[in-house]
């Protein structure tokens, strides 16, 4: 048996799952956390991925490796490939006012989106490398390479693979550095960035010296079926989250993906690139040679844990209570910006609860209120795809809620489709390493429908209640 190794290294944890390369099946696997906050030292980052491979079994039989990765973030190295300053991530706001100075410097929010497809928000590493530059013009001047969070990991286990030492956690921990012209990346993640263009397959190195004042090295962007190291194990070119989630899935044109983990994503695979200068939608390259125009929320099963937390309960808990409460939660609407919110572009937004009443003021009717919430917040994302699906297929953690599933479709006003609970991005970067050996054809899993009647006044309360908070 051939396996492969698939690495989801997310913004609070990092899981491993071991398959087999032809069929598919999961042979073992491993997870460890990482630490809290918006901005943390990629060290912590390969910690927990020599953690969560020795969970895995190591890599004994393995013979190619991709990881998947959170994307945007800014990881800057040096000369010597040491890291300058602690990874800021894609859910730290503090480049707000960077990414609009860099929208009106180039022109406004149409010259951005011919540009790389996308109008800049916080989350996007061209605008972090602006703050960086105006605030720490230290580090900045030391900054040799700029890469993103899976680039640095693939990197990491390039120059791992390359010593010769065989997997243990303790062998690996201080493994020598690869070259940085071994930096490497995908079109996928690469399309996240604010200097690399889904049009033209290429670096926008004009606009990265127009954020940064300098244009440092860039990891190489490699095809589908590029190799980032190749040796007795392979390395794949990895990808960002969302575009792995996709590979999971087996997501096909004419399906949207609708996730809901740390942040809440809806994304459609498409065949041609799209700009939209709204900056609702960010026009994505994925991991196949296609396009994936994807709406990013801030905001979504952590909506769910602050819920839990208030009511005093767990989350098994809190779905029960939601489907106690009628749809509409009795008129009680929350609006879930807990960490500001980046579609729509309100980064210092907080989140308010409207319609409270002594009827309303039950745990019931609050755990109802924050599904709902939630799930508008996606339902908004859907709508500005301006696509008709063939199908909506929700995954990530949240979607494992019994009344996230039964509540989605009252707010989309569609059929939701919910594969299994599976670890996605990971299996999506096993995917990809798959397809550095052989032609995967790995077995669906069955999926769940879940159907309901549209319930528009819920998200008629919610745009009244975000109609304050937009203007």
């Amino acid at each position: 048996m051939t396996l492969v190794a698939g690495v989801d290294s997310s913004t609070q944890s990092c899981k491993v799952v071991i398959r087999d390369a032809e069929t598919g099946a999961l042979v073992r696997e491993g997870r460890a956390r990482h630490p809290e906050g918006t901005e943390v030292h990629p060290s912590h980052w390969w910690a927990a991925l020599l953690e969560a491979l020795e969970g895995a079994g190591g890599l004994d039989g393995v013979a190619a490796v991709s990881v998947g990765g959170q994307q945007h973030g800014m990881v800057c190295l040096d000369e010597s490939g040491n890291v300058v300053r602690e990874a800021l991530l894609w859910n730290d706001t503090r480049s707000a006012q960077a990414a609009a100075d860099l929208t009106t410097e180039l022109g406004g929010p149409q010259a951005w989106a011919d540009a790389v497809g996308s109008v800049p928000v916080a989350s996007f590493t061209v605008t972090k490398l602006r703050w960086l530059a105006e605030h720490e013009p230290a580090n900045a001047r030391r900054t040799a390479a700029v890469c993103l969070p899976h680039d640095w990991l693939t990197w990491r286990l390039a120059g791992a693979l390359a010593s010769g030492v065989p997997f243990s956690r303790a062998g690996w921990a201080d493994a020598p550095l690869a070259p940085l012209d071994a930096l490497a990346t995908d079109r996928g993640d690469a399309s996240g960035t604010g200097y690399w263009s889904p049009f033209t397959g290429s670096y926008r190195t004009d606009l990265l010296k127009v954020a940064f004042g300098a244009t440092p090295l860039l990891p190489r962007v490699l095809g589908p079926t590029g190799r980032a190291y190749d040796g007795d194990v392979l390395l794949a070119p990895g990808t960002g989250d969302n575009m792995a989630a996709a590979l999971g899935v087996g997501a096909r044109p004419g399906d949207v993906v609708v996730s809901l983990g740390t942040s809440g994503t809806a994304f459609a695979v498409a065949d041609r690139p799209s700009a939209d200068p709204t900056g609702a939608v960010a026009g994505f390259a994925d991991a196949t040679g296609r396009f994936l125009p994807l709406v990013c929320t801030l905001n979504a099963a952590r909506v769910l844990d602050a819920a839990a937390r208030i009511a005093g309960v767990g989350l098994g808990e809190l779905s029960d209570l939601a489907l106690q409460a009628p749809a509409g939660a009795g008129g009680l609407t929350l609006v879930p910006y807990l960490e500001g919110e980046r579609t729509p572009n309100r980064p210092t937004a907080t989140g308010s609860i409207h319609g409270l009443t002594l009827a309303t003021a039950t745990p019931a009717h609050l755990a109802r209120a924050a599904v709902e919430g939630m799930l508008c917040g996606l339902a908004d994302a859907l709508d500005a795809l301006r696509t008709q699906p063939e199908r909506v297929l929700m995954i990530g953690g949240a979607a494992r809620s019994e009344a996230v599933r039964r509540i989605a479709p009252t707010v989309f006003g569609v059929p939701v489709t919910v594969p299994p609970p599976a670890e996605y991005v990971a299996d999506g970067a096993a995917y990809q390493a798959a397809t550095l050996l052989t032609t995967p054809e790995w077995r669906a899993e069955e999926t769940a429908t879940y159907d309901g009647e549209a319930v528009p006044e819920i998200r008629a309360r919610y745009a009244r209640a975000t109609e304050h908070i937009l203007d």
